[in-house]
């Protein structure tokens, strides 16, 4: 089992020197992973939640991130496909994954924030067919030495597309628990990633995926399971509570259960944006957690 976690690039961390600074300090403490979050707009639920403070790019956080580590592994969970074009978006993939000597995996997604999508004057009804086709363009430039595509929103033919990426593939992980994203998954993507999802319904779900990609044609042992779990470090009062908020023991518990029914990698979240908190999280999870994985 790989356990990640993710740095507040999205919680109005008012100096972005101080969200590097966990992530370097993620790879001292042992974990396999640090991950980052996007949204350009501070709209809907995350102008509820940050007003005018910083969302940090992504990408541009773990860019940094690529020249001040060695070995811990970088992504996003998750980069939403549409606010962005596959272009673009594959050349900085190939970049970072440069950068970083193949240690990036690009984790993706369809969006689900309206307000967000009629800001950017995009159809959000069609945000599922958008990212479909902006994985298969962007593996088709990262694969081919001569890149040629057809669809319904792009169409190229006869270009030359550098750099292509250290790794062959570049992993997408698909987040999303939608019908449509368990079927983008099986269908296009490297590894599932959803957020939230019980070990119960985790286990049903992606035996239904590994179905839909045999369908396809897909060997479904090469699709990577994974999982965000959310850490509240200041739970509402009257909120469920999950075990990722309780004890070590209690995060050990739940991980484990998460390995019982297949998944590889746990990414962990903490809600917050008070950096000196989330470090003593990290600091605990390194201490108390994840020896009992190693």
């Amino acid at each position: 089992m790989k356990i990640g976690i993710t740095v507040p690039n999205n919680w109005g961390v008012e100096d972005v020197r101080d969200v590097v600074a966990l992530g370097q300090q993620a790879e001292q403490l042992g974990f396999d992973s640090i991950w980052t979050m996007d949204h350009l707009l501070n709209i809907g639920f995350v102008r509820d939640r940050l007003d005018n403070k910083p969302y940090f790019h992504p990408l541009g956080i773990l860019s940094f991130l690529a020249a001040r580590t060695t070995t811990i592994t970088l992504g996003t969970s998750v980069m939403v496909l549409p606010y962005h074009n596959p272009f673009e978006l594959a050349k900085y993939a190939a970049t970072l994954d440069q950068l970083s000597r193949g240690r990036f995996i690009l984790g993706v997604g369809a969006g689900g924030t309206r307000e967000e999508s009629d800001a950017l004057g995009l159809d959000f009804h069609r945000r599922g067919a958008i990212a479909n086709e902006m994985m298969q363009v962007m593996r088709e430039l990262w694969s081919s030495d001569m890149p040629a595509f057809s669809g319904a929103n792009w169409r190229f033919e006869s270009l030359r597309f550098s750099p292509k990426p250290v790794q062959r593939p570049l992993p997408m992980w698909v987040g999303g628990a939608s019908p449509g994203a368990m079927k983008r998954a099986a269908t296009l993507g490297d590894g599932w990633h959803p957020n939230g999802v019980s070990p119960e319904n985790y286990r049903a779900a992606a035996e239904q995926i590994r179905e839909m990609a045999a369908a396809a044609g897909r060997d479904p042992g090469q699709i990577y399971l994974s999982v965000r779990a959310n850490i509240r470090l200041n739970p509402p009062a009257g909120a469920t509570p999950s075990p990722f908020d309780g004890s070590s023991q209690d995060m050990v518990n739940a991980i484990g259960d998460y390995a019982r029914v297949g998944v590889e990698h746990v990414l962990l979240a903490p809600d917050s944006g008070n950096v000196a908190l989330v470090l003593d999280k990290m600091k605990q999870i390194a201490g108390e957690v994840i020896p009992n994985f190693r």
